[in-house]
Parts: structure tokens; C-alpha cells; sequence
């Protein structure tokens, strides 16, 4: 088998590893979650509010035209803009025309680290609408497989980009040619542009909710604006440095300083990871960049090592050359994997937050599976290192190779699971959600041609007394006299007639009754009020007796 030939199936089976964890793409995961919310979520308020605050689990950044408030009547209320200060999104309104019923608030921010976030609730003055505003309809994920597929693309370029620049420098055979090897770093770091371009791309189209043939300049321009725009322009720099760099670093003639260069770059590089992902939001960012970092780099130095170590000198090398490089290479893959561990173990116990998130939330359960293949990934490294150590290893290269080609396979499973980890809500926020309000009983708003109609009834429940309290409004909240009630309840699918309602006028725009409703059903409530010798208007609804 030929170099391009190995170099080709092994990449093809990384490849076919990475593309199995794309699933079927389901929807982008949100990393910040709503955990407070004023008015509370379902809240009946005695007045229209002036303004809406929405506290998150982490800082949030506002997405443009994408934060709304409806009032009753379905028209928007929110004024401008809303401010974002520390963790809390402040929305003002303006009064509504009908400020009584069900408002939504629905939202679209981007999370500390780059994922979008989208959601509504609703609240309600006086008594909820029986046909409350609806939100606007948009994708669950506009940007499909492209930001997974684009983020694994990049961790499969990392790998290519690291690994073998970092082998070729430290132990690579004189007479060998470093053609290959300059070919794959610049491939990976091809494959890490073009990873950058698409996650910029996916970006946008998750910003503004729309599918990826449907952007304008405009909105990818927008991401330009935010903080994973700075990271992605920053990464792509450091791209075009790197591949100025590599071909005379692999070559050997770069000296010193060039060397020196690359080595910062690559750190630079490895740091954008991290800073367009969990680490950023996390309880203690500083430890978490330096955490993710710490465990791309082992990664990266151990496969992107392993794969060049295998295509290119376990076969057609001299035993004796093999005999002073793979101790060498033992002892650097040992380091890496340390690396890796102790990282990702900080890592774990940071995106958890508790315990009981290892089992109990997706994010647990991922990385335990990631911990269960890295466990059998390293019983087979430890085989190598025994091999090697007992000076074996060069004289049985079909044996190393094999070996290798099966922690390749492995690691290829582990790299994929990592990159849906970045994509899954970490332990932390796993759960996480704002209070809401409970009622008992029916309350409903309803609007007819001529006024504001608000009833309850309560408990709501059949073979009992249940009280009915009904208020009557103009359009723009006043208050509206009543100079006749008339109140009807029926449950046609039990054969029910209409049962008429003796009504009390508590105020002139009060009204009150008692029902007994002797079975439980869909009743139909007909609700009649005479404002006038002329004016009359009648409201119908259906209420849940349990």
C-alpha cells in the first residue's frame, strides 16, 4: 500500500467516524437558559406592565429586530431596542390599545458562547386571552447540518494541522522526505478555513432565523458585530500565518525564530476553540480557556501525531531509525494524553456543575461515553508503550501499525463525540428553567364588537359550587357599566341544554353568579351584556370542568 494510500484511508475512516455523529442534524442546541422572567411566566397581572425583564444563566448579546412583546390585540408594544445589562435583557413597552389579555414576549439573543438562543412566554393583565398573540414562526434550526458538520471538519483540520509539524520537528528522520507531511498540515489547515467560513455562515443563519439560501450580505456582515465574529476573523488570520510558516518549519530551514513563530500562532489558534464555546460562559472562564486549550492541544499532538507516525514512518523506515523514534514518540504521546486527561477532567467538573448531571443530563451522558472509549483507547496505547519499552516495536512495525490504526479508529469516535459535546448544553444549565405561575380554575379574556369581556370561574370543578365572576370593559381598559347580565352554560356533547344563570350585579361592571355543573365536560358559556336600551353583546367560550 502506498503512503497516499494509507494517508487516504485513514483519513476516509476519520472522516466516516465524524460524518456518523451528524445523525440525522437536529436542532442547534441553546447554551444559556432562562431563569427568571418579570412578570413571571403565566403571571396575571392587575395592570399592564410598562416593561419586561428576562434573566438568563449567562451574559447574552440581542439579536437585531428579533425581541418583540404582542400585546392582546397582536400588535408590538416593545419601544426600540432592549438594554442588556449583566445578565438580565430589560424590554420597555408603550401602553397597548387593548392592554387587557394575554401578552408574548418572544426573543432571539446569542449566548456567551456563540450558540443562539430563542423562546416565549407569556403573561397576562387582568384575565388570559381566549385566543392569546401568537409568535412569529421561524426553524427550529435555519442553519441545518452545516455549523456540526463545519465544526467537526475543523477539529478533523486541527488534528492534520498539528500533529505532523510538530513530529517532523522534534523527530523525524534526516533522509526522509517531509513532502507529505508539509502536504498534510497545510491540508488541515485548509480544512480549518474552510471550517471557519462555514461556521461563520451557520452563524448568521442561526442569528436571524433564517435558512442558509436566504441570507444577505447584510446578515453575515452582521456577525462581524459579535464576539464569536471577532474569534472566527481572529482564527482566520492566525490560519493565514500558520500556512505561511509550515512549509519552511517542516522543511527545516526555517530557524529558530520562524519555528519559535509557528509555535505561538498554533497556541493562538488552538485558544479560538475555546473562546467560541462553552469555556467562555462558564462559572470561572480564565480556568476554562486554559482547561480547553490544554485538552485540544493533547488531542491534536496525540492523533495528528499518531496519524503522520503512521502513514508516513512505520512502514519503509529503517529498524534502527524506528528504534530511536518511537521511544520518542511513547514518551511525547504519554505527555499528550496526560494533557488530555487532566484537562478534560477539569473540564467535566466544571460543565457539570453537580453530580448528579454525569447521569442525568445529555451532556453526562456524552461524556461518559467519551471517558468509556478514551479508557479503551489508552489500555491500547499502554500495549505500545510495553512493546516499545521492550525494544520490540522496531522490529514488528505490521504490529505497531495495527495497534495504531485501531486507536485511530477509536479516537476518530472520541474527536466526534467531542464535537457533539460542544454542541450539547453542558450539565450545568441542565434543568434549569424560570418559575411560573399555577392557577386554579378558568380565567379567560375575551373581546366581542363592543367591549372587553374578563370572567373566572372557580374551582372549576363538577358536583360543587363554583363561583363566576365576570368585568366588562371598553376597549382601552375603562371600566363599562352593565345594565343587564345574562349567563348561560351547556354541555352539548352530554345533551345539556343551555342551564340560564342568575346573575348578582356586584358593581356596574361586575358581575357575579354560582354554578353547579353536574358533570364534568367542555361546557359552553354564553356570557350576555346589555350596555345600553340598544347596545348588547354577547361572548362565547368554552371552559374545562374537571
Amino acid at each position: 500500500m502506498t503512503t497516499r494510500t494509507r494517508a487516504a484511508a485513514l483519513l476516509g475512516l476519520i472522516l466516516v467516524s465524524l460524518c456518523a455523529a451528524l445523525g440525522p442534524a437536529g436542532p442547534a442546541a441553546a447554551h444559556a437558559v432562562v431563569v427568571a422572567t418579570t412578570p413571571q411566566r403565566d403571571e396575571v397581572l392587575g395592570y399592564a406592565p410598562r416593561e419586561v425583564l428576562v434573566t438568563f444563566s449567562e451574559t447574552i448579546g440581542v439579536v437585531p429586530g428579533r425581541v418583540q412583546v404582542l400585546a392582546p390585540d397582536g400588535k408590538r408594544i416593545n419601544i426600540g431596542e432592549p438594554e442588556v445589562r449583566n445578565r438580565t435583557m430589560r424590554i420597555a413597552l408603550r401602553p397597548s390599545d387593548r392592554p387587557l389579555g394575554t401578552y408574548l414576549v418572544s426573543y432571539r439573543v446569542i449566548s456567551a458562547d456563540s450558540h443562539p438562543v430563542a423562546g416565549s412566554f407569556t403573561f397576562a393583565a387582568g384575565a388570559p386571552s381566549a385566543t392569546p398573540p401568537t409568535p412569529p414562526t421561524e426553524s427550529e434550526n435555519p442553519a441545518g447540518a452545516l455549523v456540526p458538520a463545519a465544526k467537526y471538519i475543523g477539529y478533523l483540520g486541527l488534528v492534520l494541522a498539528v500533529g505532523p509539524p510538530l513530529l517532523v520537528a522534534t523527530m523525524w528522520p534526516r533522509r526522509r522526505s517531509r513532502r507529505g507531511a508539509t502536504t498534510m498540515a497545510l491540508l488541515g489547515l485548509g480544512l480549518v478555513a474552510v471550517s471557519t467560513v462555514g461556521t461563520w455562515i451557520g452563524q448568521a443563519a442561526q442569528v436571524v432565523g433564517a435558512p442558509t439560501g436566504q441570507l444577505t450580505p447584510a446578515d453575515l456582515r452582521a456577525v462581524a458585530d459579535s464576539d464569536i465574529g471577532v474569534v472566527l476573523l481572529a482564527r482566520l488570520a492566525l490560519v493565514g500565518l500558520a500556512a505561511a510558516l509550515v512549509p519552511a518549519v517542516v522543511r527545516g530551514t526555517a530557524g529558530r525564530a520562524r519555528g519559535g513563530a509557528l509555535a505561538v500562532v498554533g497556541l493562538a489558534g488552538m485558544v479560538t476553540w475555546p473562546l467560541a464555546g462553552h469555556p467562555v460562559a462558564a462559572p470561572l472562564p480564565p480556568v476554562s480557556i486554559a482547561l480547553g486549550t490544554l485538552h485540544i492541544a493533547g488531542v491534536t499532538v496525540w492523533l495528528g501525531g499518531l496519524i503522520a507516525l503512521t502513514v508516513f514512518l512505520l512502514r519503509d523506515t529503517h529498524e534502527r531509525v524506528l528504534g530511536r523514534i518511537l521511544p520518542a514518540w511513547s514518551r511525547l504521546a504519554t505527555l499528550a494524553v496526560a494533557w488530555l486527561i487532566a484537562a478534560g477532567l477539569g473540564q467535566a467538573a466544571i460543565e457539570l456543575g453537580r453530580p448528579s448531571a454525569l447521569l442525568g443530563s445529555t451532556y453526562g451522558q456524552l461524556l461518559c461515553a467519551k471517558a468509556a472509549l478514551l479508557a479503551g483507547v489508552l489500555v491500547v496505547a499502554a500495549g505500545q508503550r510495553r512493546l516499545i519499552s521492550r525494544q520490540d516495536a522496531a522490529g514488528r512495525p505490521r504490529r505497531v501499525a495495527r495497534a495504531a490504526g485501531v486507536e485511530l479508529a477509536a479516537t476518530a469516535v472520541v474527536l466526534a463525540l467531542t464535537a457533539v459535546l460542544v454542541q450539547t448544553p453542558p450539565g450545568r444549565t441542565a434543568g434549569t428553567s424560570p418559575g411560573g405561575v399555577t392557577r386554579e380554575g378558568v380565567a379567560q379574556s375575551l373581546r366581542t364588537n363592543l367591549f372587553t369581556l374578563q370572567f373566572d370561574v372557580y374551582p372549576a370543578a363538577a358536583g360543587t359550587a363554583n363561583s363566576l365572576h365576570a368585568y366588562v370593559y371598553t376597549p382601552q381598559a375603562k371600566e363599562l357599566p352593565v345594565v343587564e347580565w345574562t349567563i348561560t352554560a351547556a354541555l352539548p356533547a352530554a345533551g345539556i341544554e343551555p342551564i340560564t344563570v342568575e346573575v348578582d350585579a356586584l358593581e356596574p361592571h361586575h358581575g357575579s353568579a354560582e354554578i353547579h355543573f353536574p358533570t364534568a365536560g367542555e361546557w359552553t358559556l354564553r356570557i350576555t351584556a346589555r350596555t345600553s336600551e340598544i347596545d348588547r353583546s354577547t361572548a362565547t367560550t368554552t371552559v374545562t370542568i374537571r
